[in-house]
């Protein structure tokens, strides 16, 4: 087994489908289907024992660095701009990385605007088996 995330950025990825209508577009009803969508596909998850979590994300942040030793941070925002915002994840613990992509094209399809599946373009990536070291 191996863990992946999955990131939702809402941003439309490479080349945004031509159902990529900004959630802010939707009725409720629309968002309320999404949601019930990603839930429904959680509980699959579960089922075969693949889900390890999931989180929905507030659009506010910072970005937060160190600036040295007894100095305040560094902070920077918030930036909600569409084109950077992570709006949730979804980690799983997966045979393959193909089993990780279809998951991920899966959850890719669910329902947006007019209940059409929005194509969302999602990010996948591994967690580490072991931490990486150097020598």
């Amino acid at each position: 087994m191996a863990k992946y995330l999955l990131l939702k950025h809402y941003r439309g990825g490479p080349k945004p489908h031509e159902n990529a209508v900004p959630m802010d577009e939707w009725t409720p009803e629309e968002i309320t289907a999404h949601i019930q969508f990603m839930n429904d596909m959680i509980e699959d998850l579960k089922k075969r024992g693949e889900f390890v979590d999931a989180q929905a994300l507030a659009p506010q942040g910072e970005f937060v660095r160190y600036d040295g030793e007894g100095r305040a941070p560094v902070t920077d925002g918030p930036f909600a701009e569409t084109k950077d915002l992570i709006a949730g994840w979804m980690a799983i613990d997966v045979e393959s990385k193909e089993r990780a992509y279809e998951a991920a094209a899966y959850l890719s399809s669910a329902p947006g605007k007019d209940g059409k599946p929005i194509h969302e373009w999602l990010e996948v990536r591994p967690f580490y088996g072991e931490a990486p070291t150097v020598e």
